[in-house]
């Protein structure tokens, strides 16, 4: 999986910015058929899908990245070193 690393701590940018911006730049480098497959907000200790890192306890990859990886996602776009991440297929 291709993963995009961005910088955007003096932007300011909140969870849905992050992935509205996110999601262009899946659309751009993937098309428009792009799907989310997962994503990962550490402020707030969120995932999607729910409950995929309970098994990952002590791991150093967050659930929502192999769940991701595991059915074939393309583009992972990664914010500041991990505070958000989105994975699409």
């Amino acid at each position: 999986m291709k993963t995009l690393h961005l910088e955007s701590a003096e932007l300011g940018l909140d969870f849905n910015t992050a992935l509205k911006l996110a999601t262009a730049i899946a659309q751009q480098q993937l098309g428009d058929d792009t799907m989310l497959l997962s994503w990962y907000d550490l402020e707030r200790d969120l995932e999607s899908p729910a409950g995929v890192s309970e098994c990952h306890v002590g791991c150093a990859t967050k659930g929502s990245w192999d769940y991701a990886k595991n059915r074939g996602a393309r583009l992972a776009v990664e914010f500041d070193s991990g505070r958000f991440f989105f994975c699409f297929l």
